[in-house]
């Protein structure tokens, strides 16, 4: 992919560029005591990064969490790739910012949803 103007907003980690996404993915934390688990969606960028000690020390993709829901965010990775794809091809440049959204039919529950907020250009002083 070209995403070279495309910014997507982490949760804590600031913004990262498109291009450098090799994958996006939705996995549960543990809970822990006294805290309930929670889904994450996340970009995996191709960055090694080590953990643990000596003969088991273990390298593996960073990732950079997107967003933070108690329900699994099921087409949360299928809908930012399309996004990616749909601003990849009409070669678009700006911030795609990550949010939770209630449901349509369901207000009870929430899914992933992804504003994409485009650059203003020379002809548009605005910031």
């Amino acid at each position: 992919m070209g995403l070279t103007k495309i910014w997507i907003r982490t949760l804590s980690d600031g913004l990262i560029r498109a291009d450098h996404i090799v994958g996006i993915d939705a996995h549960p934390t543990p809970p822990l005591a006294g805290k309930h688990a929670h889904w994450l969606l996340d970009a995996i960028l191709p960055t090694p990064v080590g953990s643990g000690r000596g003969p088991t020390w273990d390298l593996s993709a960073l990732h950079r969490t997107l967003l933070q829901t108690s329900e699994e965010p099921m087409d949360g990775p299928v809908s930012l790739a399309r996004l990616l794809a749909q601003l990849d091809s009409a070669d678009a440049a700006g911030v795609i910012i990550p949010s939770m959204a209630p449901a349509p039919g369901d207000p009870s529950r929430n899914f992933p949803q992804f504003s994409f907020v485009p650059f203003a250009t020379a002809s548009d002083p605005s910031p």
